[in-house]
């Protein structure tokens, strides 16, 4: 009998050895290559090995952390602790097992490469939570770990948000000093009508533009008469006259820029928009 308690003791201060052995070189060690995650999740268990031990003398979760540290700075891809390796009080474990799935379902579809700060933090707190649900007597850090983790959590799981999209330009072009729709002009019309419909879209602008040959106001009225024929274009086509805003800039906004009197047909314009 007093063997055993011998080598138990032995065993004991074994263990203990080890885990400050792990707890002194997580302190100091840096990740080796590994990936943005890894070495994210890296400081993340050094924090947490260093508070169990500095602050709460776990040693036994201060050398836990400390490994897990060790492993990711050597560039592994560390799993969020399965709960069936602590003793939860089995009120939390519903809980606790379905944040876990919805935590790996984030870091599995893409968390580790999209957001790796975020997504490290969401599983130190997940581990910090387990630890602390396990231990089952400071509600103070349970909430603390468990709060910062579903905010962590719902960070990864939100949608992207998609860039705005440019509205589409359509271009109807004239012939020099017309402003009559002809054939091509019209097929441009078309397609507006088209894309109005389909898209439920609720109003269009339409602004004239003339080349540079003539006078300033001469090609002022010009670009007035060119957004007007495509307004009555598209009230023909069936888009309501309210949904319809028009206006000209004569020969001030060239498509192409040119000299003074130079005709050039992509200036010779109306501009679409639909909003």
């Amino acid at each position: 009998m007093k063997l055993l308690k011998i080598l138990g003791v032995v065993g004991a201060l074994g263990v203990l050895a080890a885990c400050t052995s792990d707890l002194q070189r997580i302190r100091t060690t840096e990740p080796s290559g590994g990936t943005p995650f890894t070495q994210a999740m890296t400081k993340e268990y050094r924090d947490l090995a260093v508070f169990e031990a500095d602050e709460m003398r776990d040693w036994r979760d201060a050398g836990y952390y400390a490994r897990r540290g060790l492993q990711s700075a050597a560039g592994e891809v560390v799993l969020p602790e399965d709960p069936v390796n602590r003793d939860l009080p089995e009120e939390a474990l519903s809980e606790i097992s379905d944040v876990r799935t919805r935590l790996l379902a984030a870091l599995d579809g893409g968390a580790r490469d999209s957001k790796p700060d975020i997504a490290a933090r969401a599983q130190s707190r997940f581990d910090c939570w387990l630890e602390q649900q396990e231990e089952n007597f400071q509600e103070d850090h349970i909430s603390a770990c468990r709060d910062e983790l579903l905010a962590a959590l719902a960070e990864l799981e939100a949608a992207p948000v998609a860039p705005p999209v440019a509205p589409a330009v359509y271009l109807v072009l004239f012939d020099f000093d017309r402003f009559n729709i002809n054939d091509a002009a019209q097929a441009v019309i078309n397609q507006v009508i088209a894309d109005y419909n389909a898209n439920q879209s609720t109003a269009i602008s339409v602004t004239g533009h003339t080349d540079r040959a003539g006078s300033a106001a001469y090609n002022e009225r010009l670009s007035e008469r060119r957004a007007d024929a495509v307004r009555e274009a598209l009230i023909a086509g069936g888009i309501p006259a309210e949904a319809i805003t028009t206006a000209w800039r004569g020969e001030a906004e060239n498509a192409v820029p040119t000299e003074d009197g130079v005709r050039e047909q992509a200036n010779r314009r109306a501009e679409i928009i639909i909003q």
